[in-house]
């Protein structure tokens, strides 16, 4: 048998196997009518209103939308740096929602924060408000007992998963390599989008999942995240662009998946769950936080602070059918994030956790670097030592040359134990130190996998970078789920919001440009130069990066760099620099020999798959 053959019979083994548990169309449907039958009809308030908390800062999307007219709108706005006042924020929220509460997020774990915020919305739903969640199939909730016990909880209580490839909930190994062979493009389509919108007036959006790593409530690994709360009429841009995927023709209820209902057939009936038995206990750190989100003026004492009173601010988000054709200017995240970053003037801040460009992006920049007056570019990304992606470092790690040299980048790389970080420690719950090699091997984007966190020299509670966040001049402020890569570009929904704002931009400035202080990041440049092999290097360095697949040349052109005690920051280029920077190293607190790293970025994926990264 040829290898072709092989290839296409061992193909259509895995599609066979992957689809052995579909069921007809009757089952299918006798699976719904017991979901649906099982769900309670019992509201114990007056269309949520008697049961609902005061809530000061949900009414102030009723003030704003009241104060707002045309061409004069008025929002207010507050940036959630903190997981614990994001957590905080969506559990009040949900808490004070009257009439219809709107979910959407690409990971949805069963953790703590999870088993949390799945308490508020059935609770928000038993008390008579619309609860719809919309979750991306391949992190939602993958749990499909779970998933069989959420479908018949309550009539105002809807789940649905977006792009099910094989119309299950859980997705099996054989299903993962079945549907890279048989429908790679739509396997790889993702809804990255995060949204929580209440009652159609305050809304938050940003790059947080549901999960505790997201909060401050992991012991291995945090992530410095970033949410924007909103209040205004920009509510109504993003219930329409929820509405659009609620109703999307690849977007199905829960019980219609075939591995739910199997399990509702197999109960005949609604089957109970652990996580979702009346009177369960939750952790000490759940209970707090809850009793916490219940006093509507603590928490807007609290929050307060973070309010900012603005006026136009834009929603952009991908529709969900990206993939299929051209999108309305107006609903599409990347080329509205390309206009933005086009419009720049003289500086631009930027912030992402995986720094791999695509051709058009780079397109972008190399323009703006022609100028006769090129703005500042400055980038915050996550070093080797704090990423969650291994081999979306190792591509950004082949282009440091291209984005030093030829798009004149000043790249700040994240530490994994920042000296000053809005994680809260304590928060996290771990006891003592924690070993590095106990770390899950995960991604935001490939939980599960091996190409996770690297081993450290030191242990402890390990952060990484997961906001995603852009500043245009300090006239604009971005905040959102879009990556700035291609894979953000092609295959994921994205969403973002855009404040025009000079007082919100310098703050979110303040924010990313914290996280690229010499305590918390180190500075990436070139390596100092030696004069007989400076020339040679560079010019095999770059030979090498163009290389379709990987880069073999092991003399890397930058390096990681430590500000030294006593001395102030000085840009790459300038008299000084070398005296007051120490090279330590192309990654700093790795603990792994050299020649492993260069060997592990090698194998883990080559140039020609940065698309899907």
């Amino acid at each position: 048998m040829t290898p072709l053959l092989r290839f296409g019979f061992s193909a259509a083994v895995l599609i066979a196997l992957a689809g052995c548990s579909s069921l007809s169309k009757r089952e299918q449907q006798a699976a719904v009518d017991l979901a649906h039958a099982g769900r309670s009809d019992v509201v114990g308030c007056r269309q949520g209103v008697d049961c609902a908390v005061a809530s000061p800062l949900l009414a102030l999307g009723g003030h704003a939308i009241a104060d707002s007219a045309p061409g004069k709108p008025r929002h207010y706005v507050a940036l959630l740096d903190r997981g614990q006042d994001a957590l905080l924020a969506r559990v009040h929220l949900i808490r004070a929602a009257r009439k219809t509460i709107e979910l959407q997020s690409f990971i949805f774990d069963a953790d703590d924060s999870g088993a949390l915020v799945l308490d508020e919305l059935l609770a928000a739903a038993r008390r008579g408000v619309k609860v719809r969640v919309l979750l991306d199939q391949l992190y939602g909730l993958p749990d499909p007992n779970l998933q069989a016990t959420l479908a018949g909880q309550h009539r105002n209580f809807e789940l649905r998963l977006y792009n099910p490839t094989f119309d299950e909930a859980k997705t099996q190994a054989l299903q993962y390599a079945a549907g890279i062979l048989c429908c790679f493009t739509k396997f790889n389509q993702r809804m990255h989008t995060k949204l929580l919108l209440v009652d159609g007036r305050a809304g938050i959006t940003g790059g947080r999942n549901i999960q505790d790593r997201y909060f401050d409530w992991a012991e291995g690994y945090n992530y410095r995240d970033r949410d924007i709360l909103v209040t205004g009429p920009v509510a109504k841009a993003m219930a329409a662009n929820f509405e659009a995927f609620w109703t999307y023709e690849r977007t199905l209820p829960s019980e219609r998946l075939h591995d739910v209902a199997q399990r509702l057939l197999r109960a005949e009936g609604v089957p109970p769950h652990a996580l979702l038995v009346p009177g369960a206990e939750r952790s000490l750190r759940a209970r707090a936080m809850q009793a916490e989100a219940g006093d509507g003026d603590a928490v807007f004492r609290r929050l307060e602070p973070l309010l900012q009173a603005v006026g136009r601010v834009d929603f952009y988000a991908d529709l969900p059918e990206k993939h299929e054709g051209v999108q309305p200017a107006g609903e599409d995240a990347s080329l509205a994030m390309r206009d933005l970053v086009a419009g720049t003037r003289t500086e631009l801040v930027l912030q992402t956790p995986y720094l791999v460009l695509s051709r058009p992006a780079r397109r972008l920049f190399r323009e703006l670097r022609a100028r006769p007056d090129r703005p500042t570019v400055l980038v915050s990304t996550n070093s080797l030592a704090a990423t969650d992606a291994f081999p979306v470092y190792a591509m950004s790690h082949k282009y440091k040359r291209l984005y030093l040299r030829e798009l004149g980048f000043r790249i700040h790389e994240y530490k994994p134990y920042p000296a000053e970080s809005p994680i809260n420690v304590d928060a996290t719950g771990a006891l003592g130190e924690v070993r590095a090699a106990s770390l899950p091997m995960f991604g935001s984007g490939s939980r599960g996998s091996a190409s996770g966190p690297v081993p450290l020299k030191r242990a402890g509670v390990r952060v990484g970078l997961h906001a995603k966040s852009l500043v245009v001049d300090d006239r604009i402020g971005v905040v959102g789920s879009h990556n700035f890569d291609p894979r953000s570009d092609h295959y994921n929904t994205e969403s973002m919001l855009v404040v025009y704002d000079h007082e919100f931009a310098v703050a979110l400035s303040a924010s990313i440009r914290l996280d690229m202080q010499p305590g918390n990041a180190w500075l990436i440049a070139a390596q100092e130069k030696l004069p007989l092999l400076s020339g040679l290097n560079y010019s095999l360095g770059k030979l090498s990066e163009k290389l379709p697949i990987f880069d073999l040349w092991p003399f890397p052109y930058a390096t990681s760099y430590e500000l030294k005690p006593g001395c102030n920051p000085i840009p790459p280029g300038e008299p000084g620099f070398f005296d007051c920077y120490e090279d330590v190293g192309a990654f700093p607190e790795v603990d792994l020999p050299l020649k492993t790293v260069y060997t592990r970025i090698l194998t883990a994926f080559g140039a020609g798959l940065v698309p899907i990264l």
